[in-house]
């Protein structure tokens, strides 16, 4: 029961684009899709698709290769994308090379991508 409650804290805390990744982990790999009404519906077991479905990429990470001269800007922005407190979205921006977002969306890629960019930093999508 205590572990139902974390979970509930944690789900509660999540930062907008956190939910709309978390959603799209539960759309993508269990089937859930929330419905109409706010609820959660489950789809069927899903059937073998075959190749046709890894023609395009539909996820993307989001890379963060290096941070340019504008660090501070970069390290402000990383902390809006992610969440993450000061320490760790400096400790992300020095490393280089590290993931700032995984498994998101073609768009929200792309807008991630500018808004770093944007900062100073150079970026790479995979």
């Amino acid at each position: 029961m205590a572990d139902l409650k974390k979970l509930a804290e944690e789900i509660v805390g999540l930062t907008l684009l956190e939910a709309a990744e978390l959603k799209n982990i539960l759309k993508d790999e269990y089937g859930i899709e929330p419905a109409a009404g706010g609820a959660v519906m489950m789809a069927g077991p899903a059937g073998d698709a075959g190749g046709a479905a890894a023609e395009e990429q539909t996820e993307f990470d989001v890379i963060l290769k290096s941070a340019g001269d504008k660090k501070i800007n970069v390290i402000k922005e990383v902390r809006a994308i992610t969440g993450l407190g000061l320490k760790e979205a400096k400790e992300l921006v020095e490393a280089g090379g590290k993931p700032v977002k995984e498994g998101v969306d073609k768009a929200e890629a792309e807008e991630l991508k500018s808004k770093l960019e944007a900062a100073g930093a150079e970026v790479e999508l995979k």
